[in-house]
């Protein structure tokens, strides 16, 4: 059994999460539940693989092994019954430098590329620094979690002759995990009109059932012509620091086109314990993440029966994948300003500020859940303070 209840403190250990939150709002005893990484340990098999690693003492540069490329295999077909190659599978330090590098690999300066909104800030980031359009496509809420609107989505490809999309899968703040259907959906709308899919899909892991991931290349045949995924096991496993993550690229011609980009930006090499995490992780962490899962779970239904019986006022849109919750705190009437300054000011706890996520985010906040019960609870009763 896993004990995630353990409370450590992660203060004074340069931990951007808890150690940057008073330099940044310049305020003493805040709360972190912002920053996604968890508050928990790694898989032991993992920190002892990292140890057996450093122990060697000569750390030179180092291919990666055929032993990850094969773990990493096993995991996608177990995991998510998705069968990639070998030459398929590249290596970058992260998603977002991934996401830099196929803006380059595939656009030219001033082409349109497309996001959902609210979504994950760095998508927006990472296509304005490259000097390409940034076009929004609002999602909607129906039944109290978001879902696409793929006929307002068709008019601005055809009226922004949108080259690129970038989608969050699953999606990032709101926990939506994409059906099959909408994907399909998705991306038939994308075939329709040349649009390329780069599918960013790092929380792929952390679903919570009923509901089923399916990575997006694996929808239809032809969807691994005009997509690449991106993907990493350091979300899943708590391993953000180890800097690793996958691209996998079926078709070759994309695949030619990425590995060039790489190259022209002398990102086509990870460090050892990149390597060494990575495979250790997806060899023995099935039982840690099942556990994982649990307890994530039980954070969540937390958040819900406090927001309930204590805040009924702020709303919570419930998460089907990722341990982070989209809070609507709109009915209280306050500006982003005005809703951020109490939180931090008052109740002393940080949260991801919504409007961060896009214009639609306005009068939200995301909370991460992936920490002690302790903590949670703890940070659930400051939300309240802030507002009483």
């Amino acid at each position: 059994m896993v004990e995630f209840d353990t409370v450590y403190d992660r203060r004074n250990t340069n931990c951007s999460k808890w150690d940057s939150i008073t330099d940044t709002y310049g305020e003493d005893g805040l709360l972190p539940l912002w920053i996604a990484d968890m508050d928990f340990k790694a898989n032991p098999p993992v920190l002892e693989a990292l140890e057996q690693t450093a122990k060697q003492g000569i750390l030179g540069y180092s291919p990666a092994p055929n032993s990850l490329y094969e773990a990493i295999q096993r995991w996608q077909k177990r995991r998510h019954d998705y069968s990639v190659n070998k030459e398929a599978i590249l290596f970058n330090s992260g998603v977002v430098p991934s996401l830099s590098l196929a803006i380059q690999a595939y656009t030219e300066p001033g082409d349109a590329i497309l996001i959902h909104d609210p979504v994950y800030p760095p998508f927006a980031k990472v296509v304005e620094q490259n000097n390409r359009r940034l076009i929004r496509n609002q999602l909607l809420i129906e039944q109290e979690h978001f879902v696409m609107a793929l006929e307002e989505m068709e008019k601005q490809i055809v009226a922004e002759n949108v080259r690129l999309f970038i989608l969050c899968n699953p999606h990032n703040p709101g926990g939506r995990v994409w059906t099959k259907s909408e994907l399909e959906a998705f991306g038939q709308l994308c075939a329709k009109y040349d649009v390329l899919v780069i599918s960013d899909e790092i929380h792929q892991d952390l679903i919570f059932a009923p509901h089923v991931f399916t990575t997006f290349a694996n929808v239809h045949p032809s969807f691994k012509d005009f997509s690449i995924t991106l993907t990493a096991a350091t979300k899943t496993f708590n391993l953000a620091g180890i800097k690793n993550s996958m691209i996998f690229i079926e078709n070759p011609d994309l695949r030619k086109k990425f590995i060039a980009a790489q190259e022209r930006n002398f990102q086509n090499e990870i460090n050892i314990f990149g390597y060494v995490g990575t495979e250790a992780a997806y060899q023995h962490g099935d039982n840690w993440l099942e556990e994982l899962l649990v307890y994530l779970t039980e954070n969540i239904d937390t958040v819900s029966t406090f927001l309930q019986t204590e805040l009924p006022k702020v709303k919570m849109m419930r998460p089907e994948g990722t341990y982070l919750i989209w809070l609507d705190f709109s009915s209280l009437g306050l500006t982003d300003a005005q809703l951020q300054k109490q939180l931090i000011h008052k109740g002393k706890v940080v949260l991801n500020p919504g409007i961060s996520f896009g214009p639609n985010g306005t009068q939200h906040m995301r909370l991460n859940v992936a920490c002690p019960k302790e903590t949670l609870i703890e940070g659930l009763r400051r939300i309240k303070y802030s507002f009483e």
